[in-house]
């Protein structure tokens, strides 16, 4: 054992921990730590971050703030999702205690940032769940639907493993696990400091990605200390067809930002509406056969049928019946219509003179299960949008099974899929696809639109980042991204000025430098 005198000092300058002063040295001395304890025994005062999700992958976002002494705040509780065998490994293992948990805060509603709320819950967390007020409105017709979708798809498969002795799964959480969630949510306006506790200040700022969407900004003063702190969520795109443009945030000390087209730009959104059009026209009159839209409830069913919306003021909409295929979207849509003071000067000028820009004719909602099973009779040619985008879970999964085998239907995906997810699978134009542990011919035609991606090019993201003084950002993290997109934003960041960024990988944590 080695005396906390010289060598004791040597170890802490070393460990770059000069911020902490003689009087935590003296004071380990009284408590008898000693030596090569030393670094261990300040180590637990700092504050860290550690990522139990959406580290070099694009999904089930968590991250937790770790304040000394032990006060813990989870920033998203999002669910794994298109991660193949492995999603429900990683859905069942936190790599943090729940009821260690002080604060919860929410960037926005989609099922990868909120999915896992019902089991945190469950599994021990009492505090609140802050979060916009669009953001609570949504997610709890999210978390009511994926509740649902476990359920259901699991009662399919469970019928197959009870025939041949195996045992049954279970579902992460039932519906009543979800309502649990509901008391909890504390909402806060943009723009607005609200103070969580003693110390910690919390502001939300428009994030563009989806109605209710914002970046975290934390301001936590300890020690006589205040550093700030900024979560992006997910950063959407400048110039949305619907939505508001990402705002300015301020400055900060520490960011955590999502990169999921860290090395992508989109193309113009404008040619999505001609893009979608043609392939109406391809599949639907030409081939006569069905489209069918993967679509997340959220977002992009209510991009697809405003560019519908447009396509028929400009009197070019095609006469079909167009089936929106998904309970949930006709209650997220009804949402929506409520936040128009979140649409874009465009749109909100466009209400003016067509008050339902969701609306149009030929358009047709299916809520029930035996309305959804019918549309694979049909055989004249139509449109189909269902949920999920990824096409891993809901109806479109089923509509996939029974139309993919069919060279006169077209399957038409619109935004991101996890690589192991149907959509992710289908993208690679395999000559067979597995769906529900069955094997199906792929004769339909599989085709993208990337325009109508939610989230930020890195163009967008760079413009997002460009409120910011790179020199007064000491530790930039990227997270919510392929690992590959992630190492070339880092560079571009770099010659930017930002010279500490971080590429966390999952359950790593790390402690905030530059704490002076």
């Amino acid at each position: 054992m080695v005396g906390i005198g010289s060598s004791a000092r040597l170890t802490v300058s070393v460990c770059d921990w000069d911020w902490i002063g003689l009087d935590w040295i003296e004071t380990a001395s009284l408590l008898g730590v000693t030596g090569v304890y030393l670094c261990t025994f300040l180590n637990s005062l700092l504050m860290k971050i550690s990522f139990h999700g959406a580290a070099r992958i694009v999904t089930g976002s968590k991250h937790i703030l770790e304040i000394q002494p032990g006060k813990k705040i989870l920033l998203d509780c999002g669910m794994f999702q298109g991660m193949g065998k492995d999603t429900t490994t990683l859905n069942n293992d936190w790599g943090f205690v729940p009821g260690e948990i002080n604060h919860v805060i929410i960037s926005h509603a989609h099922i990868d940032h909120i999915g896992l709320l019902p089991k945190l819950v469950k599994e021990g967390y009492k505090g609140k769940i802050y979060c916009t007020p669009a953001t609570a409105s949504l997610a709890k017709l999210l978390l009511i639907d994926s509740a649902k979708i476990q359920e259901d798809d699991l009662r399919y498969v469970n019928k197959r493993r009870s025939k041949e002795n195996k045992p049954l799964y279970e579902p992460l959480y039932t519906e009543d696990d979800a309502v649990n969630v509901f008391p909890l949510f504390e909402t806060i306006p943009y723009n607005e400091h609200y103070k969580i506790e003693s110390g910690i200040d919390l502001m939300f700022t428009d994030c563009g990605h989806i109605l209710g969407s914002a970046a975290v900004n934390l301001k936590i003063k300890e020690n006589g200390k205040e550093i700030s702190l900024t979560f992006s969520g997910d950063v959407g795109r400048y110039h949305d067809m619907i939505l508001r443009s990402p705002q300015f945030f301020p400055q900060a000390d520490y960011i955590i930002m999502e990169s999921t087209y860290g090395n992508r730009l989109h193309d113009l959104p404008t040619v999505s509406s001609d893009k979608l059009l043609n392939y109406i026209l391809d599949t639907c009159f030409k081939k006569k056969g069905k489209l069918i839209i993967p679509a997340f409830s959220m977002g992009r069913t209510q991009e697809i049928l405003f560019m519908l919306n447009r396509l028929e003021l400009e009197n070019r909409l095609p006469q079909l019946t167009y089936y929106v295929d998904s309970p949930l979207s006709i209650k997220i849509t009804d949402t929506v219509k409520k936040y128009p003071d979140y649409y874009n000067t465009g749109v909100q000028h466009l209400l003016k003179k067509d008050e339902d820009v969701f609306a149009f004719k030929g358009l047709k909602y299916t809520e029930s299960v035996e309305d959804s099973i019918k549309l694979n009779d049909i055989e004249e040619p139509c449109v189909i949008i269902s949920a999920s985008g990824m096409a891993e879970a809901g109806r479109v999964k089923h509509h996939i099974a029974n139309n993919i085998a069919n060279s006169r239907n077209t399957i038409l995906f619109t935004g991101y899929c996890e690589p192991q997810s149907l959509g992710g699978r289908l993208k690679k134009h395999p000559d067979v696809v597995k769906i529900f542990s069955n094997e199906y011919p792929v004769k339909a035609d599989i085709v993208e639109i990337t325009t109508l991606s939610a989230h930020g090019d890195y163009e967008d993201l760079c413009q997002w980042l460009a409120c910011q003084d790179p020199r007064q950002v000491k530790e930039l993290f990227l997270v919510h991204g392929e690992y590959e997109a992630q190492i070339d934003f880092r560079e571009r960041l770099i010659r930017k000025g930002f010279a500490n960024v971080k590429i966390p990988n999952l359950h790593q944590t790390m402690g905030l430098e530059g704490m002076e």
